[in-house]
């Protein structure tokens, strides 16, 4: 393939990608404030340029960068929810153009490359993509993962100018004003690597001096980020009073459950699934079932790393999945408070689930012509079959509830529009605010009201 035909291939995907999740936000949503964007619009407006609630002891848990998104919307568009979603899909293309840059380098085949941009950009991430008050996650990732690309290549000797500078720096600038609760992964996965690249080295007899530098660099922020969540106060609605260890004690089999409908969530969609489960069209065990899939998928891909020494070539596909499940484990981790083995299924999490399937199919991708493995070979194509047809079918189904999610949007909007004369209960029900709480009514209407009187959002030009 010449290289200006690689280039429109590698380059072209993203972008064609980027531009299909546009016009999903477009189809799916309404510039209406709800849910999260309740306790922003009460939180930081009307004042965006006040300091004092920019400077908080926990400003580090509150994602900084989108201090600056906010000042922006509010100056130029009026608070638009649009606004944030864009740059949430815009994130979305980064991690795309990353995930270019490392496939055209490893000269991965076509075939498989654009499996994992549909992957990549598949509609499983609906509530993402529809919420703007996370587009700060997307470019999370995004930055996570050229993180991870610029570790990869100086590990193997493929090193950039200023190469050294960015992996000294990038954990600071990821961790304390992009990632958020993200880093934790983030900054585990990277320590993980750190460590196991410098017993390497030390046993081939090489300076380590700058990998220990380096593993320096990524705790520091994480360590800022740990002591200004000390002065967090957690605030979650429906919340159980339960410690870990007491759930082992009394209900051992939750967490296995709970993970493996998490991971039966990357082959169709978590929304999907519970409403075959609440009508009877398919019980807890078959999706139990479906998440063992997955944990196949995981072992498959070890193993053909390890098998083929793929790590030695690129460590990056070894570190996606090191990623995806680290981020399972998290979400278990700090959501068992719930008590419900369906949490893990939501939308909201695919983003953090998708880097370890993204990290199985680069492991597939890279190695297809050389697994002379005849059961490995079946494996891994039936694998790619099913999450080819599961996504091929979430996407279908979304594109399908766009119109409704839009219609969704339109009818909270008209009570917007008149919130003086509605109830605070109706308030509640319709802005989907925290409805446990006796004053998630009162919240929406203080909103509004700040909205109204700033002339932003839905009250924008009336």
């Amino acid at each position: 393939m010449k290289q200006k035909q690689k280039n429109l291939v590698y380059f072209g995907l993203p972008l064609i990608g980027t531009i299909l999740c546009l016009w999903y936000i477009k189809e799916a949503t309404f510039d209406i404030v709800y849910t999260d964007y309740i306790r922003l619009v009460n939180s930081y407006l009307p004042d965006v340029w006040n300091p004092a609630k920019f400077f908080v002891p926990d400003v580090l848990t509150r994602i900084p960068i989108h201090y600056l998104g906010r000042i922006i919307n509010v100056t130029f568009f009026g608070y638009s929810t649009t606004f944030d979603m864009v740059l949430g899909v815009l994130g979305l293309g980064l991690s795309g153009l990353v995930l270019a840059m490392y496939c055209k380098k490893q000269s991965m085949s076509p075939v498989w490359y654009l499996f994992l941009m549909i992957l990549l950009f598949g509609l499983d991430k609906w509530e993402m993509l529809t919420n703007g008050t996370g587009w700060g996650h997307f470019l999370a990732f995004a930055l996570f993962y050229y993180h991870y690309l610029v570790f990869d290549r100086m590990v193997q000797g493929e090193e950039k100018r200023y190469d050294r500078i960015l992996l000294l720096i990038l954990p600071a600038v990821i961790t304390l004003g992009v990632a958020g609760p993200y880093c934790a992964v983030y900054t585990a996965t990277l320590l993980l690597f750190y460590l196991a690249i410098v017993w390497v080295k030390r046993h081939q007899g090489e300076q380590v001096r700058y990998w220990i530098s380096a593993g320096i660099s990524a705790v520091i922020p994480f360590l800022l980020y740990l002591w200004s969540n000390s002065y967090a106060v957690e605030d979650h609605a429906g919340a159980v009073d339960i410690s870990l260890t007491q759930l082992l004690g009394s209900a051992p089999g939750f967490f296995p459950r709970f993970l493996l409908k998490s991971l039966a969530s990357m082959v169709i969609g978590g929304e999907t699934l519970t409403d075959w489960i609440e009508c009877g069209k398919i019980t807890d065990r078959q999706v139990y079932v479906i998440g063992l899939l997955i944990v196949i998928g995981y072992l498959l891909a070890l193993y053909l790393n390890w098998k083929y020494r793929l790590y030695k070539e690129t460590l990056l596909p070894l570190i996606f999945l090191v990623g995806g499940m680290g981020n399972h484990a998290i979400v278990l981790i700090s959501r068992y408070i719930f008590l419900k083995e369906n949490y893990g299924m939501s939308s909201r999490y695919v983003l953090q689930y998708q880097m370890g399937i993204l990290g199985i199919i680069l492991t597939i991708g890279l190695l297809w012509k050389r697994i002379d493995c005849i059961i490995c070979r079946t494996a891994a194509c039936t694998f790619c079959v099913i999450l080819l047809m599961g996504h091929g079918y979430t996407n279908y189904v979304e594109c399908k509830k766009a119109p409704y999610r839009e219609q969704y949007g339109e009818e909270i909007a008209a009570v917007a529009l008149q919130f003086e004369e509605a109830s605070d209960d109706d308030l509640r029900k319709k802005f989907d605010y925290k409805e446990s709480r006796a004053d998630s009514g009162e919240k929406v209407r203080q909103a509004l009201t700040i909205l109204k009187e700033q002339e932003w959002n839905i009250f924008r030009n009336r």
